[in-house]
């Protein structure tokens, strides 16, 4: 029976390298690609240091993340079913949500290598999911 397996994707060279190695490894699997828009008021209200978002920087993110999951399929050969879907809010915590929510037998995220102080400033999407999922959790780099 097939397995479900999630790949946290945002277009690094990392969550390539994840989708890569579940399309080859996990050939029959059932793959569900999970892009996630981060919003918060530092990235969009110029009042709070943000980068001064045009309206409309929702659906341009989630069209942009659409495109991504169209390029990412061109470069996989998989056998299994694949299916996508795209979330807003915190990285980490969406990525648990869903995992909370769904049938998901194991996690392959991309992770990179990060200093101890680059850790504790910046946090690590890969180390929290790592830490807080309810099944078994792959890091590719």
């Amino acid at each position: 029976m097939p397995r479900q397996i999630l790949i946290p994707v945002d277009g690094s060279p990392q969550a390539r390298a994840a989708l890569q190695h579940v399309s080859e490894v996990h050939s029959e699997d059932k793959l569900v690609l999970l892009h996630v828009i981060e919003y918060s008021e530092s990235f969009t209200d110029p009042d709070r240091g943000g980068r001064k978002q045009a309206e409309g920087w929702y659906a341009k993110a989630h069209q942009d993340a659409e495109s991504l999951f169209e390029e990412l399929l061109v470069d996989i050969d998989h056998d299994g079913d694949i299916t996508t879907a795209i979330l807003d809010g915190s990285p980490s915590g969406e990525i648990i949500d869903y995992l909370d929510d769904h049938d998901i037998d194991q996690v392959v995220i991309g992770g990179r290598r990060r200093s101890p102080t680059g850790k504790v400033l910046f946090g690590s999407t890969a180390q929290e999911v790592t830490l807080s999922a309810p099944c078994p959790v792959t890091i590719v780099h």
